[in-house]
């Protein structure tokens, strides 16, 4: 079976030189990718802590995840990336979506299925050197294009199908139960078969929220935030796995709890996760990886194998880190140079045997 690329999403990004530096970390560590979200009142620009990354690293391969075509407009968005391609040729992917923190912390609402659609064909002909009509007195053309793929990260089904229509990969974060992930990819493949693309052609990736906490009723708890931040953006994923939402309405959830902007992205996990204490373990193992080093590790491999043995393999898999590490994390204990220690090498050599 294939041994997808790992990625990490959250870095210091304090400045830019220390996000270079951080980046510059991760690849001396063994991480294959870097990906940095697009949160304007959350963070730094992308494209700056981006550009500084690649001139730091050699070989690491760097990208959003996610930008949306609210904040940027899709022509924007598409000059950005390709600049960032010249700076690191051939490792560096867009990831796209319809935006999160980046649209509610800013009054905004989030992209439309159709307003995706629309942004990612606009960006993958801008990066194909395309010609592309876009209302204005002439055609408009992006000069420095360059061949930069377009991911999209979806969870919803209409989204799903999108993707398989139109994005050169689609991201899911849909969490780890064997029938989502299954439900996932079927209609990401069926968007595939009805734009006439080989289903079996459209690379997938995945991102498994990994709550790295040895003490195990805290991992369980912090997991409970995370799987209700789940329900409070895509409820509809509780489905395939038979899961229920058996609690009061989640925005009086938080209101009560004093948790905010939402429940996976409140700095305090445990207060979150209290606040919806009704789920079960059942819940949290549907939507993060969880426990010490060794769990996470079985973890992984049990999620991919699985997969695989049905018929779905991942380019990329990305191991979004909860809690978020400290800016810097700590060099000698912190989670990115855990995974890379105490779990990477381990998946990896157990895949490759099972391969």
């Amino acid at each position: 079976m294939r041994i997808p690329k790992f990625g990490i999403n959250r870095q210091d990004a304090e400045s830019p030189a220390r996000f270079a530096v951080d980046v510059a970390r991760l690849e001396s560590l063994g991480w294959d990718c870097a990906w940095l979200p697009d949160s304007q009142l959350r963070r730094r620009d992308t494209y700056v802590l981006l550009a500084a990354a690649a001139q730091a690293t050699e070989s690491i391969r760097l990208g959003t995840l996610l930008v949306n075509p609210i904040t940027r407009h899709p022509s924007v968005t598409a000059s950005s990336i390709a600049t960032i391609d010249e700076l690191a040729p051939g490792r560096v992917a867009l990831g796209f979506g319809a935006g999160d923190t980046a649209v509610r912390l800013s009054g905004l609402r989030p992209a439309r299925v159709a307003e995706m659609e629309d942004a990612i064909v606009l960006m993958r002909s801008l990066l194909a050197g395309e010609e592309v009509e876009v209302g204005a007195e002439r055609p408009s053309y992006l000069p420095f294009h360059r061949p930069v793929p377009v991911w999209l990260t979806a969870g919803g089904p209409r989204t799903l199908e999108m993707g398989g229509r139109v994005a050169d990969g689609v991201f899911m974060r849909v969490g780890t139960h064997r029938a989502t992930i299954a439900d996932t990819v079927s209609k990401i493949r069926r968007g595939a078969e009805t734009a006439g693309r080989d289903p079996l052609s459209i690379p997938l990736g995945i991102i498994f929220h990994t709550v790295l906490v040895d003490d195990p009723e805290e991992a369980l708890i912090m997991g409970k935030a995370i799987a209700a931040g789940y329900h409070e953006y895509s409820p509809m994923l509780f489905g395939p796995s038979g899961l229920t939402w058996d609690g009061p309405d989640p925005e009086v959830s938080k209101h009560e709890s004093g948790v905010w902007p939402d429940f996976h992205h409140d700095p305090d996990l445990l207060k979150a996760g209290r606040a919806v204490d009704f789920l079960s373990e059942a819940h949290v193992d549907a939507f993060c990886l969880r426990g010490t080093a060794d769990d996470v590790t079985g973890q992984i491999v049990g999620v991919l194998t699985e997969a695989a043995s049905y018929g779905i393999e991942f380019e990329h898999v990305v191991l979004h880190p909860i809690p978020n590490p400290p800016a810097p994390d700590d060099a000698e204990d912190g989670y990115t140079v855990r995974v890379a220690r105490e779990i990477l090498p381990n998946v990896r050599e157990r895949l490759a045997s099972i391969s």
